[in-house]
């Protein structure tokens, strides 16, 4: 069934990203981060990858982008293997908030002021100061090696122009990771976290990248391709699970009724996303709608899981 997908897959995407692409001109590039602005708000890539090691692309796919958001999924599953469930849910929560993914509304409304989730910023920041490691340089050390495993690309690696663009504006994320040391949530010196934090936000990947990474979820933690067992069952299933309520932003709702797949974004205009032990999906489109995902990637996206039945519900 694989080899006959991607066989219409390579018929049929180029065309359809291309009509996809059209939606660009109604999202806006993402500006808080000033490095960001210099994204090309046409540009839309994808690429599809299965266990095989099969692939299709279309569009801009080798354009490289930053993570962003999308790392928090992959710093969840490594806090989770140093440390385990108990001791990462005792710091943060399990549920949706409904609010912004950087506001900090409900840290000071509702007890006991630990963050809703793991892919809020508040949550990601948590998270990230319980990435094993005695140092911030080690703890960063950790995640991209981590993150390089992942992917199949021992040059993955940061791009220091957005880690200084996001370390020098982060004031709100400053704001929320002071408000956890408050709490007792962050034990830690706060800038050393919120360096890790925007280390691994501003990893450099491409669609391919998130593709392959994306194919060890859809395996629950086995690359397919190599055999290797990099992440216990157990802990995609939580990171999926986060990914398909939480994982789109105020969106989430909407995105798994449309697509049906779990799926993480990022301000850059990444999408990672996967059909559960078939494929691995990496998207870029940096044109963002209102709720802070790709708008041509989210259009793109509900063709394809309409067109090929790959809606989880």
């Amino acid at each position: 069934m694989s080899n006959t997908v991607m066989e219409r897959l390579n018929e049929l995407l180029p065309e359809w990203l291309e009509t996809s692409r059209l939606h660009t001109g109604q999202g806006k590039v993402a500006s808080y981060i000033p490095e960001l602005v210099k994204a090309s708000q046409d540009e839309l890539g994808i690429h599809i990858m299965d266990a095989e090691g099969n692939h299709v692309s279309a569009g801009d796919c080798g354009v490289p982008f930053t993570m962003q958001s999308i790392s928090k999924v992959f710093t969840l599953i490594l806090a989770l293997m140093d440390h385990g469930e108990e001791a990462v849910f005792f710091n943060v929560g399990k549920e949706p908030t409904g609010d912004d993914y950087n506001s900090m509304i409900k840290l000071e409304l509702v007890e006991p002021g630990i963050p809703f989730n793991p892919l809020i910023n508040a949550g990601a920041i948590t998270v990230s100061s319980l990435v094993a490691g005695d140092c911030k340089e080690e703890k960063s050390r950790r995640i991209l090696e981590f993150f390089r495993k992942l992917a199949n690309n021992d040059r993955l690696d940061y791009n220091e122009e957005v880690f200084r663009s996001e370390s020098e504006t982060g004031h709100l994320n400053r704001s929320l990771a002071y408000f956890l040391k408050h709490n007792g949530v962050i034990k830690e010196d706060v800038e050393d976290v919120l360096c890790v934090y925007f280390r691994h936000c501003s990893i450099e990947v491409t669609c391919a990248d998130l593709a392959r990474m994306a194919l060890v979820l859809a395996h629950d933690g086995t690359d397919p391709i190599t055999g290797n067992e990099l992440i216990p069952r157990r802990y995609v299933q939580i990171a999926k699970t986060f990914m398909t309520t939480c994982g789109m932003y105020n969106a989430s709702g909407e995105f798994a009724i449309e697509v049906g797949l779990p799926a993480k974004s990022g301000v850059s205009g990444g999408i990672i996303t996967l059909v559960p032990g078939q494929f691995g999906i990496g998207l870029v489109g940096p044109a963002l709608n209102r709720k802070g995902n790709s708008i041509a990637g989210v259009h793109l996206l509900e063709r394809l899981s309409k067109e090929f039945d790959w809606s989880l519900f």
